[in-house]
């Protein structure tokens, strides 16, 4: 069978698939499922067009490592065979742990990071590929004599980054987003164990951090998508309640085991059926469920399940000051008034907390740039641009949610 296929992707146009075991791993089930699993979650609220999946974003990761790795050892960079193999399936497998909305799961129904996940199915893949993922997965951790293998995979310019930042702007139209990727990979180089990037490539590095940034509020962080994703966790913590107070609710059988059960890192280990349930969950699942829901006489579910489907969203107060405790009390008596509610259920109607990002970190892994007389800076420092400083400060903002109603 010819397993060096050709993928047309609407990003990069034809991909090619370059090692056997890379084909494998792309129709194994665990792959499969990120079909299902959208990659920007539930922003397609506000940009219709966001509908693509892990499952893309993957493939397209993959491909740009090729492109590393072309580059780098174009320039003598020791990269053997065997690890550029290991480094390609490493970046392949590096999503394959998330759950249906991305990160929604991971704070409402399972309590392991997706990071934590994604080495769960490495190890359970290389079981079934009588070991051949073993390299890939001493990279992925991080165990690898060679950082720059590990950096590839998982730093401040990852192939993660280049690509879900050239693949969501393409998806959603926010032109801020894009960024040379190109020319980025081909400035890569290796120095002191560790990836660089020439002096040359400094404005390209420049444009994306300042893209990271404007993505990060214009898309991931949107108020709306942040509202409607805050909403989606309402909803399954109150599904979870309901079903451990004795409650029968329409779910498929996987989801029904995460609602009724609390699992941890120790169940994914050693318990076969709550590995495979969550391997089997999909967005489909829960938005068939939710959409079910909405018909139930608990009247918190209910309500929560129709603004989530319909898109009857809240309003929500996006400030750089910690919210007033006097408007937040006023909004929770108004909803215990309105819908008739407990203290406890008034606080799935109206409820605050805060988010924070940076464009760029000092800690771990630094983006460096290696000057043509082997001097190497910290991209801040090497970078003439006098607002980049800015963007390695974290931007803290704080949301007050609640009904239009109860305005």
């Amino acid at each position: 069978m010819n397993k060096k296929k050709i993928i047309n992707d609407p990003v990069y146009g034809f991909l090619s698939i370059a090692y056997e075991i890379i084909f494998d791993l792309i129709e194994h089930r665990y792959f499969q499922r990120l079909r299902y699993i959208q990659q920007l979650g539930l922003s397609s609220l506000v940009y219709p067009g966001a509908l693509h999946t892990r499952f893309h974003h993957a493939l397209g990761a993959t491909h740009l490592m090729k492109q590393a790795i072309d580059v780098l050892m174009a320039k003598d960079v020791d990269i053997s065979p065997q690890e550029a193999k290991a480094v390609t399936i490493a970046i392949l497998l590096h999503d394959i742990g998330h759950g249906p909305f991305s990160h929604a799961l991971e704070h409402s129904l399972v309590n392991v990071g997706h990071e934590t996940l994604s080495l769960l199915f490495m190890n359970k893949l290389n079981e079934e590929f009588e070991g051949k993922l073993s390299l890939a997965i001493q990279i992925f951790k991080g165990e690898h004599p060679k950082n720059y293998l590990h950096e590839l995979v998982s730093s401040q310019l990852d192939m993660d980054r280049l690509d879900y930042l050239n693949r969501d702007s393409f998806f959603t139209g926010v032109q801020e987003g894009v960024i040379g990727f190109d020319r980025i990979i081909k400035m890569l180089d290796v120095r002191n164990n560790h990836l660089m990037v020439e002096y040359k490539g400094i404005y390209s590095i420049e444009q994306f951090l300042i893209a990271r940034r404007l993505m990060y509020w214009q898309v991931y962080l949107h108020k709306t998508v942040l509202c409607a994703e805050v909403l989606l966790l309402k909803v399954l913590q109150r599904a979870k309640e309901l079903t451990k107070n004795g409650e029968t609710l329409f779910a498929p059988p996987a989801l029904q085991l995460f609602l009724q059960n609390d699992f941890g890192l120790n169940d994914f280990e050693n318990n076969l059926m709550v590995f495979e349930a969550f391997a089997s969950l999909g967005d489909a699942e829960i938005i068939a469920s939710i959409k079910t829901w909405q018909q139930h006489p608990d009247v918190v579910l209910s309500k929560l399940s129709q603004s989530l489907i319909n898109r009857k969203l809240f309003k929500i107060h996006l400030t750089q000051e910690p919210v007033n405790p006097e408007k937040l009390q006023q909004l929770l008596q108004k909803a215990i008034q309105q819908y008739h509610l407990t203290p406890h259920e008034a606080a799935y109607f109206v409820f605050n907390n805060s988010t924070s990002n940076s464009a760029y970190s000092y800690e771990g892994s630094q983006i460096n740039i290696l000057y043509r007389n082997g001097v190497v800076k910290n991209v801040v420092e090497a970078s003439d641009y006098s607002n980049l400083q800015s963007l390695a400060a974290p931007v803290v903002k704080y949301y007050l949610c609640y009904p239009k109603e109860l305005d």
